[in-house]
């Protein structure tokens, strides 16, 4: 009498596998949680992490990020960064707790070491269940990108005094001014650093933005500059890092706005903003447009109600701790 055959046991499942089980569930997480989120997308290429058995189990990817002297983005970064991309699927507070546990126990211990660091990551702003175990970790809202659909904005009142036209390579200068002082406030309310070279390297971004006829506007109190929108438009299409973050489409964001303190609240900024959404939100291609996003700082009492009441609201927010040794145990 022949032997019963048994089944060889399954083959253990492979990291790359679990980030796809658990990604397919995360993308209906998203889903549920905001309209406006694009599909949830596929981490990059990193350090992968598992944590748990199901189903409690929840994975990660790390990837690390270094700033060279004189880059643009120290002027807004730390130096030495640590990124988490969780793929948690519909895990709840406890899941979640474990993977910025094991977050921690894999950085770089050179990033730890290091002042000028951080451990940052991104994620939908309408995830509560996340908000609280970012916080209990040591992490804080820094940023959010916020997004307007297109629409007319309402007109401030008239101002005689107040011109807003296009900047030219003429008014570099004068941009540079502007974006420096809006870089000084914003390093006392949120991630930018005013660091030793931090003039130069906007006068280099800016020389190319204006070089480019990127749309750039400045206000002028009789003839005085007062303030400056410095804008842009992008696509996000597949393939592009945008179409993580953006549904996709035509969009236009606002990369810097600054008004000079002695005249906040004056209106300035409202017409501002009022010119350049009449141009950004124009369609101009042949994909949908989208409207406009931008980013700002939650701790900035400017900008954390200035925006919202221009129309924009969170849809990512931007969780950071500087150092990077800062993210703890609980």
């Amino acid at each position: 009498m022949a032997r019963p055959r048994h089944a060889a046991p399954p083959a253990p499942e492979t990291p790359a596998q679990v980030l796809a089980d658990l990604l397919a569930v995360q993308r209906q997480r998203f889903a549920a949680l905001d309209p406006r989120l694009p599909e949830a997308p596929a981490p990059p290429p990193g350090d992968i992490v598992v944590v748990g058995t199901p189903p409690q189990r929840v994975a990660g990817v790390i990837t690390h990020h270094s700033w060279p002297a004189g880059s643009g983005p120290l002027l807004w970064s730390a130096a030495q960064v640590s990124e988490l991309h969780p793929v948690v699927g519909a895990a709840g507070h406890a899941p979640l707790h474990a993977l910025l546990e094991a977050w921690r126990t894999r950085m770089l211990p050179a990033v730890l070491r290091e002042p000028d660091s951080a451990a940052t990551v991104t994620w939908p702003s309408r995830d509560v269940v996340a908000t609280r175990v970012f916080l209990d970790h040591g992490l804080v809202p820094l940023a959010v990108l916020a997004v307007r659909p297109p629409g007319e904005v309402v007109a401030p009142p008239p101002d005689p005094d107040v011109e807003v036209r296009r900047a030219s390579g003429d008014d570099l200068e004068i941009c540079v001014r502007l974006a420096m002082e809006e870089l000084a406030y914003s390093s006392q309310v949120g991630g930018s650093v005013v660091r030793a070279d931090a003039e130069a390297v906007k006068r280099t971004v800016m020389r190319d933005r204006l070089g480019r006829g990127e749309p750039t506007w400045i206000a002028l109190r009789r003839g005085r500059p007062v303030g400056m929108m410095e804008c842009g438009r992008a696509e996000a299409v597949p393939g592009t890092w945008l179409a993580g973050l953006l549904p996709e489409g035509a969009w236009g964001y606002v990369n810097c706005a600054s008004v000079t303190s002695s005249e906040r609240g004056g209106g300035v900024g409202h017409r501002l903003v009022a010119t350049a959404l009449a141009e950004l939100d124009a369609p101009r291609s042949d994909l949908p447009t989208r409207g406009t996003y931008l980013y700002y700082n939650p701790p900035n009492p400017l900008s954390s109600v200035f925006w919202p009441r221009a129309g924009y609201r969170p849809l990512w927010t931007l969780w950071e701790v500087r150092p990077a040794g800062g993210l703890r145990s609980v």
